[in-house]
């Protein structure tokens, strides 16, 4: 194992400066340290970047996903991982410009540039068995929020009622509402003030009086409600007289400007918006997701960076609390998005980022070059400062008085002159660490990232370097249904008979129409009881099952995820199938419900997920992929437990082995004065630095195991050249074996520790439980229609 991979701890570079070893040593961060989050500041050139980069990889590495978002265009270059270090991997990248300027060929520069970084790598002790590493470890995307360029983002997810963490806490609810509607504001031009602002307060009032009835927003619906609105005053006034019918109509005209622009399409296909799925993918793999933002405007920035953190906040809600690291949560450049005196959409889901983020494991990391423009005392919660070359005294006062409050947050002192000296003299890729968690800050230089650094990506090179990636192409517009394929009409069903409609999705081909079919949609709830698992729990079961005659199959019923979403009338541009006779009749459907039990009983069963080794079981409903996250997480928890202990193991070994050697080595210094130099020398090699080569630079600042082998050797030797301390040359001979002893016992845990952790996942398993028949209840079948787009020659397809 080299040196610097060690369990839990990030590999940022070397130590650098005054004091400093002439072999500079790794330094080694302690990944936990990142729970209390980061900032990194540093002028263009400075190594900022690289910086960033080469910690985002040292998480990957190590299984901990990240969503970075990318305002200017570097972070793309996460996904230039070339492990063969072959020149035509890197001719892609190379700027024939540059070539054509330096009187080279491009091909040339492209085989000078892969001998660059081979080498460079080299000298870091790294390769391209480290590239293997991180491109196995982790799954690598660029999303383009708003562009088809890299994968693109449906921000539909944004007014969908939030979970039920968020929902029960009044503060953070009213924080979400706050936080979508401003972005929504922003991307509209509208200055919004939330406790003055008439459009504000009331699309804030129309997004919570539909999330508290447990509905989901579109833009759509929003317009709709903003016209006619689902109440009758805002707080104690008429809504007429708070807000005009004309003024209300002026706004739903902008949003529907909005909704109908050419550009916005872009904001609605996709993937979902989900925060899950940009950490994780569904298998439970961790994921780099760089959210790249460059092409976006200002507006449309604030618009995208406030919805995506207002989405993490709830995320985060929803997690269990955790002293390891679970995520990162990335910002390239902050400038804009946390002012010192103004209040963006933007600042108020990043303090709650940065003040409540730490005990769900969820790291913060954020960089700037134009420091003045930042919330100091926002920032009083990062534990960890990383400080580049600055470009003015302007710039280095702001950062002093950041770092003040930090260390004072933290209850430590800060030496502000000593501080001033430092950052004057800090050269490129040379950054000052201050991390609350150590004991005094350290000078370092940055290491060799494993991807390329080839500068800010275009939109049309993020479109080819995510080509592979991407699915298929997003739904198109949906297509009109022609008034002469109009069918027959819809059923008249007796009034004992619940009817509801499946919504339609996508969009008609040529010569096709939008048809119902009649189906039957059963509910359920299952009552799972298994006292081994710990499983105790209700779910919700609904199947839908086409109606074909007087009989419910309901083995061959289509299982629905949850219940299905239903309007309560049709599109009137459909036609309709024939109703079966036995639908139409209301004494069919509690036969139905009757059958529905017993096919319950009969085939359910709740599958989950397990992991006997963690004792963990999975929750109903979920997927084998998160679960496996659950599951990581849990194992890298049990490791970080397992390196404490460790650690506090050998540390009170090795205090008392100290204690033993000074004495042994006082009594040697009596007997014999002219060895006292080099016994006292041995004897101030601490055990601890046998901690350092496994623990890193928080148990030891300098040293290795060998050299207190070495130290143990000039004092064999010492002892040996004179006989006339025979005593005290056994016991403290006898003291050295033992630490020898202890480090090779050290060795061995090491080694256990390392090996169960390079096995991977604990092994996952599957478990069915069955429901008693007495713990089944049918809440009852209906009628449902389904909708379908018919072509003239009879083919069917679904459109749900």
């Amino acid at each position: 194992m080299k040196e610097f991979e060690k369990l839990g701890v990030f590999y940022l570079g070397k130590l650098a400066g005054p004091g400093a070893p002439k072999e500079p040593e790794p330094l080694l961060y302690d990944s936990r340290d990142l729970t209390t989050h980061a900032v990194i500041v540093g002028m263009t050139g400075s190594g900022k970047t690289g910086l960033g980069i080469g910690l985002i990889e040292e998480a990957a590495i190590d299984g901990i996903p990240t969503i970075a978002v990318d305002p200017k265009g570097d972070l793309g270059n996460l996904v230039l991982q070339f492990p063969d270090l072959a020149p035509a991997d890197f001719r892609p990248w190379i700027d024939d410009g540059e070539a054509e300027r330096k009187g080279i060929t491009a091909d040339a520069l492209a085989e000078q540039t892969a001998a660059a970084w081979a080498k460079g790598l080299a000298e870091w002790g790294e390769g391209p068995e480290r590239i293997k590493k991180l491109r196995a470890a982790v799954d690598l995307a660029i999303y383009t929020p708003g562009s088809s360029a890299g994968i693109p983002l449906s921000i539909l997810r944004s007014l969908s009622v939030p979970p039920d963490a968020v929902r029960g806490d009044e503060d953070a609810l009213r924080d979400k509402i706050n936080g979508t509607v401003s972005g929504l504001c922003a991307l509209l031009g509208i200055d919004a003030d939330p406790l003055k602002s008439r459009e504000h307060i009331l699309m804030a009032k129309l997004v919570e009086s539909a999330w508290s009835q447990g509905k989901d927003l579109d833009l759509a619906a929003l317009i709709r409600d903003v016209q006619k609105p689902p109440f009758d005053r805002v707080g104690v006034v008429d809504v007429e007289s708070f807000y005009p019918a004309k003024d209300r109509t002026a706004l739903a005209m902008t949003l529907n400007n909005l909704l109908a622009s050419p550009g916005f399409s872009a904001w609605l296909t996709g993937e979902p918006l989900d925060i899950q799925r940009l950490l994780w993918t569904p298998e439970g793999k961790p994921r780099v997701s760089v959210l790249s933002i460059a092409h976006l405007s200002d507006a449309e920035r604030m618009f995208f960076v406030t919805l995506l953190l207002n989405e993490i906040v709830a995320w985060m809600r929803g997690q269990a609390g955790t002293s390891s690291l679970r995520a990162l949560f990335y910002m390239d450049e902050i400038f804009g998005f946390f002012p010192p005196v103004a209040n963006p959409p933007a600042k108020t889901p990043m303090l709650t980022l940065l003040k409540q983020a730490r005990a769900f494991g969820l790291g913060c990391v954020v960089a700037t070059q134009n420091p003045v423009d930042l919330d100091y005392k926002g920032l009083s919660n990062a534990g960890t400062w990383f400080l580049g070359r600055l470009q003015t005294e302007r710039d280095k006062a702001r950062v002093i008085e950041g770092l003040e409050g930090a260390n004072a947050a933290a209850g430590k002192s800060f030496d502000r002159a000593a501080m001033e000296a430092t950052l004057a003299g800090l050269g490129n890729r040379v950054f000052l660490m201050n991390d609350v968690h150590e004991d005094a800050p350290v000078l370092f230089q940055t290491r060799w990232t494993l991807a390329y650094l080839r500068g800010p990506m275009t939109k049309k090179q993020i479109q080819m370097v995510m080509a592979s990636r991407k699915g298929g192409a997003a739904a198109a517009a949906s297509a009109p249904v022609s008034a002469s394929t109009a069918a027959s009409a819809r059923p008249p069903v007796p009034a004992g008979v619940k009817e509801s409609f499946i919504p339609w999705r996508g969009s008609a081909q040529a010569g096709e129409r939008l048809v119902y079919r009649p189906a039957l949609l059963g509910t359920a709830k299952l009552h799972f009881v298994d006292a081994k698992s710990g499983i105790d729990t209700w779910v919700d079961r609904a199947l839908l099952l086409p109606i074909e005659g007087e009989d419910a199959a309901w083995d061959q019923a289509e299982p629905q995820d949850g219940k299905p979403e239903l309007d309560t009338s049709p599109d009137p541009k459909g036609s309709f199938d024939t109703l079966p006779a036995a639908a139409s009749q209301p004494k069919s459907y509690p036969a139905w419900s009757k059958a529905l039990g017993e096919a319950l009983y009969r085939t359910a069963t709740l599958d989950l997920f397990s992991c006997p080794s963690l004792k963990l079981t999975a929750k109903p409903g979920e997927s084998e992929g998160d679960f496996k996250v659950r599951v990581q997480h849990a194992a890298r928890e049990k490791r970080d437990a397992a390196i404490e202990a460790l650690r506090a193991k050998y540390v009170a070994k090795l205090d008392a082995l100290t204690t033993q050697e000074q004495r042994a080595a006082d009594r040697v210094s009596r007997e014999a004065t002219q060895a006292q130099a080099q016994t006292v020398q041995s004897a101030i090699s601490v055990g601890a630095t046998l901690l350092g080569a496994f623990f890193g630079r928080k148990t030891i600042s300098v040293g290795t195991i060998g050299r207190a082998t070495t130290a143990a050797r000039g004092i064999s030797r010492t002892l040996r050249d004179r006989e006339d301390v025979g005593t005290a040359t056994e016991s403290l001979q006898s003291v050295q074996q033992k630490k020898a002893d202890l480090a090779a016992e050290l060795q061995s845990e090491i080694q256990e520790l390392t090996t169960a952790n390079d096995d991977g996942s604990a092994a996952v398993e599957t478990a069915s439980v069955k429901p008693k028949k007495s713990d089944i209840a049918v809440d009852g079948v209906a009628l449902c229609w389904t909708p379908y787009w018919v072509g003239d020659g009879g083919s069917a397809r679904p459109a749900r």
